[in-house]
């Protein structure tokens, strides 16, 4: 069936771009078919600069754009701090939009000289890589204290679930939350991208001077090599996740000295690795 009618157009200049808008879409329930209202996430490309340099073209949520470039700044070693970020400034056009970012003059010394050992501007943090090495980076070991019990998980997965309103909205997006060392779920990020809700809370938690060594990173998707990375990167030491890992999830995992965990659901979970900030723990065969 094709596109009938959207409720919000896409708006230009300073104006904030809609998360969602509303279409009118053909409903089929037992063989009968009716016209009814659903809300859609919009997916915008957003273009990342660094001292007016292009750097990367995303698809993501429009929203909470600067905790964005910062994470997937501070994520991709872009930055090696919030402090070599000077300014954060966005603009919506009609193609898209996009974010420019002033750094501190060794961190754009370091950048351009990662953009010659590119091929091209990427659209995940993999893509466009030229060397294996750069690929397979591994981030110092995180020295974190966190630690939480099996019910604390499931109790924060239920928090996160209250609060995932553009999930609410559009039923096709994915959540970052940040668990806190009381058992609260204290931010929440939303994108339609995994990788994007993940950057989305790294970069709030700098911004916001979290302790990232007492608490966890909680999200609604499969745990990926990148999200390990990431989530490493920023120095988190647990991460759990509602659907399973791959292999070299876990092996970076191990290596980091994270622990990850998967299939956080319905009072259960398994652990992959390093299960001490696990207080229920099994030692994994």
């Amino acid at each position: 069936m094709s596109e009938l009618r959207t409720s919000a157009a896409w708006p230009a200049g300073d104006a904030e771009p809609p998360t969602h808008s509303t279409f009118e879409v053909g409903r089929s329930r037992l063989g009968q078919v009716a016209l009814e209202a659903d809300e859609l996430a919009e997916e915008v490309p957003v273009a990342l600069e660094y001292n007016g340099i292009s750097h990367a073209v995303m698809l993501a949520s429009p929203a909470d754009l600067e905790d964005f470039a910062l994470g997937f700044s501070l994520s991709e070693g872009l930055v090696a701090s919030p402090r070599d970020v000077y300014e954060i400034d966005t603009e919506a056009g009609c193609d898209g939009i996009t974010v420019r970012l002033r750094i501190a003059a060794e961190a754009f010394a370091g950048f351009k000289e990662r953009r010659r050992a590119m091929t091209g501007r990427t659209g995940c943090g993999l893509c466009g890589t030229e060397s294996l090495q750069e690929v397979m980076r591994v981030p110092a070991p995180v020295a974190s204290s966190a630690s939480f019990s099996g019910a604390a998980l499931y109790a924060a997965f239920a928090q996160l679930q209250t609060r995932q309103e553009l999930l609410r909205h559009t039923g096709s997006t994915h959540a970052a939350a940040w668990l806190r060392a009381d058992g609260q779920v204290g931010l929440v990020r939303e994108d339609v991208g995994r990788h994007n809700a993940l950057d989305k809370l790294i970069g709030a938690l700098a911004r916001g001077g979290e302790d990232r060594a007492r608490g966890a990173v909680l999200v609604t998707s499969r745990a990926s090599y990148e999200m390990v990375l990431k989530t490493a990167s920023a120095g988190v030491g647990l991460l759990a996740a509602v659907s399973g890992p791959t292999a070299l999830a876990v092996r970076l995992a191990q290596r980091t000295g994270m622990t990850l965990a998967g299939f956080v659901r319905d009072g259960r979970h398994v652990v992959y690795t390093h299960p001490q900030r696990l207080q229920d723990r099994t030692e994994p065969a």
